[in-house]
């Protein structure tokens, strides 16, 4: 497909390979194809290939790669220092995958600026529900108490996590969902969380533009690594908020 051509219309098998990422569309930046299915083979195809699922209720399906590509490093994303110094008297507390649904739900319900309603139609949130039944979707969730205050959730692929969304319903809620996952995944050795696009939000807490080529091979290389067995919730366990209180990474931003 060329840079000016249309989006490549998918095969209806849900197993049908996807076309390669760099033939994606420069505009609109990344459109790479239209039509298929939220399948759980599809979207784990779409995702182990960089590629993912974006449209408005009313539209068809459409798959992006786009070029530059959001990327976090999970030893870099940055807290600021005053919200580090907010957090030491923090009761806030972080789990994963116990309410995977409340935190779908939420990320729909969140006003984003710019935009009017949202992108995590019915349809999106019954695949990505079901891929969670199928261990391959997670959520990681911020309690103040028993109360919810902020979540995000993503995919997870080998050693890659593909994040999705994420909301807060209190102050800083997002943001300490964003840096718990972060500080778990990097302790078990996960180098990346995918960002997708831009936004001022993802860059002023650390995210990155890598050019389409160097997230495709590392993707690549990363959903083939296994990862250990066993549940996400067991494997977090619960995290103080208060522990991301401390010293930033080394990349010296304070």
């Amino acid at each position: 497909m060329s840079h000016t051509a249309r989006p490549w219309r998918l095969d209806p098998r849900p197993d049908a390979p996807f076309p390669p990422a760099d033939t994606a569309l420069r505009e609109p930046d990344g459109l790479l194809a239209i039509g298929g299915d939220l399948s759980p083979v599809r979207l784990l195809n779409a995702y182990a290939a960089g590629i993912f699922p974006w449209f408005s209720a009313g539209q068809p399906l459409l798959w992006w790669s786009p070029d530059p590509r959001m990327v976090f490093r999970t030893d870099a994303v940055h807290l600021s220092a005053r919200f580090r110094r907010s957090l030491r008297g923090s009761a806030w507390t972080l789990r994963a995958d116990t309410c995977f649904e409340a935190v779908i739900a939420a990320c729909a319900a969140s006003p984003r600026p710019g935009q009017d309603g949202t992108w995590i139609t019915a349809q999106m949130r019954q695949a990505y529900v079901q891929l969670h039944r199928l261990g391959h979707a997670h959520s990681v969730e911020v309690f103040d108490g028993g109360t919810l205050v902020g979540g995000i959730y993503g995919v997870a692929i080998g050693r890659m996590f593909f994040g999705e969304s994420m909301f807060s319903a209190a102050s800083g809620g997002s943001k300490v969902a964003l840096a718990g996952l972060a500080r778990r995944l990097a302790q078990w050795g996960w180098p990346l969380i995918d960002a997708q696009v831009e936004n001022d939000h993802l860059l002023r807490m650390g995210a990155e533009h890598w050019p389409r080529s160097r997230f495709l091979q590392q993707v690549h290389a990363l959903v083939r690594q296994e990862a250990p067995a066993g549940s996400w919730c067991e494997r977090f366990g619960e995290m103080p908020a208060a522990a991301l209180a401390g010293a930033e990474p080394a990349d010296g931003r304070g």
